[in-house]
């Protein structure tokens, strides 16, 4: 350990586990240069310094940035890290040149107030600063910020469940055109399986058990998404539908490693060994898609219908499920299966990975499911409340009479016990003894009680 002064300024040097620490303390008093250094060792100690072999540390922002994301390219799947690349690109044309060791929480914060100011949601704000967190940790820097950089608050959205009748007509119009037909099948899948869009579509043949009427989930969001799911008779129907498909386009013999959805499905060269990207344009359409009052006619948004013999007026015609999201498909299926009294761990070995979050959002929809089916019980049944001649009336027990024949007795002079005598110096039986007889009659049994 050691203190260098170098131009006026003191610079430590030490060593922690082997390591060597050199850095400047950015002070020319030599006392607080003593009170910085024993705090830089204490971080070292640690682990919150990164030593002078680190090359990282030593980086400025853009360089600093392009060795992350090419790192991170081999951990993310190729969506995650187009989005990765994206998110950093405005810090990179921010920062610039800046060494990381120069970031502090005032310029953090700036950056922050000036893609605020831009208009962006505070969802798209925190990604981006997530990545420099990430960098700065990686050079032990985040620790001096992370307490003055607070995360901006976002608005999660749980999901939206549909109701009944949305539900079928969202079905009923997303097979209503054959160019919709991949969106309906992906539908049905997530409707009656729980899964995400992106597993559907990472769906293999080699993952579909024909026999067992089940598939696996191999690859998913995160380790818990990997799980068997039953496949009852919908979901059944639409794997049956999709073999169809797949063997008019490529043969009989489907290959175990080909996907369920193939590429460029519906164009001149589908590929099965590759993914399909997705069905957004189809789902956009679909779920805006509205009805003519005046002629019945399933058509897009617009102001006049567009069947020229009806011209009715439809600007004011919504349609229930625009704006749903293909995702909220599967909390409806979680909603469904909370509705049912499912419980806990029966929905998580089902949907996979649920938050804790969520969890206490489908306990909800239980106590709501409960208390609705207790309501219809107490409704739907006797309407004119309690029967009293049947439901509140005592049962009846035989009357014992309160007089006895006086040759009864027992140890104490008569013969019975619970006989006592009365004024006239009759024996009686006693109130204790009755209502003890009365009880002991309802159970078959017979016993005593003495006289009280």
């Amino acid at each position: 350990m050691a203190l260098l002064k170098r131009n006026k300024t003191w610079h430590t040097h030490f060593y922690v586990d082997g390591q060597r620490f050199r850095q400047s303390l950015d002070t020319s008093d030599w006392r607080e240069a003593q009170a910085k250094e024993k705090e830089l060792i204490a971080q070292a100690s640690q682990g919150k310094l990164a030593p002078a072999s680190q090359q990282f540390s030593k980086l400025n922002i853009t360089e600093a940035i392009e060795r992350y994301l090419a790192d991170r390219a081999a951990h993310v799947q190729p969506r995650s890290k187009r989005s990765e690349y994206d998110h950093a690109k405005p810090l990179r044309d921010y920062f610039g040149s800046v060494p990381i060791a120069h970031i502090d929480a005032d310029s953090i914060l700036a950056y922050v107030r000036q893609r605020k100011a831009s208009g962006l949601s505070n969802t798209t704000v925190n990604m981006e600063i997530g990545i420099l967190r990430r960098i700065l940790k990686r050079a032990k820097r985040w620790h001096f910020v992370e307490d003055e950089v607070p995360r901006l608050p976002e608005r999660r959205d749980i999901g939206r469940a549909l109701q009944p009748e949305e539900k079928l007509r969202l079905l009923k119009v997303a097979r209503s055109k054959p160019e919709w037909e991949t969106a309906y099948l992906a539908s049905v899948l997530a409707l009656n399986t729980t899964m995400r869009g992106c597993e559907v579509k990472q769906l293999l043949w080699r993952d579909l058990d024909f026999m067992d009427h089940s598939l696996v989930i191999r690859r998913s969001k995160t380790r818990a998404g990997e799980r068997v799911i039953p496949l009852n008779a919908n979901a059944y129907k639409a794997i049956m539908r999709l073999r169809d498909r797949a063997q008019g386009l490529f043969g009989v013999d489907l290959q175990p490693d080909w996907y369920v959805f193939p590429s460029a499905e519906g164009y001149s060269k589908p590929d099965p060994t590759k993914p399909m990207g997705g069905w957004r344009s189809a789902w956009r359409s679909l779920t805006r898609a509205v009805t003519c009052p005046a002629c019945g006619k399933l058509q897009n948004p617009s102001t006049i219908c567009s069947n020229a013999n009806c011209g009715a007026d439809i600007a004011k015609v919504k349609s229930s499920t625009a704006g749903l999201r293909f995702h909220d498909l599967r909390h409806h299926a979680i909603t469904e299966l909370a509705e049912s009294q499912a419980s806990d761990r029966t929905v998580m070995s089902i949907a996979g990975h649920v938050s804790q979050r969520m969890l206490a959002h489908y306990s909800h929809v239980r106590i709501e499911a409960k208390r609705k089916a207790l309501d219809a019980l107490a409704m739907g049944g006797r309407t004119d409340g309690y029967d009293t001649n049947h439901d509140t009336k005592r049962v009846e027990t035989p009357i014992l009479s309160l007089q006895t024949i006086e040759k009864n007795g027992g140890d104490d002079g008569t013969r019975t016990r619970g006989l006592c005598r009365d004024s006239l110096g009759r024996y009686v039986l006693s109130a204790t003894y009755i209502l003890a007889g009365a009880a002991k009659s309802l159970k078959g049994t017979v016993g005593t009680v003495p006289c009280g």
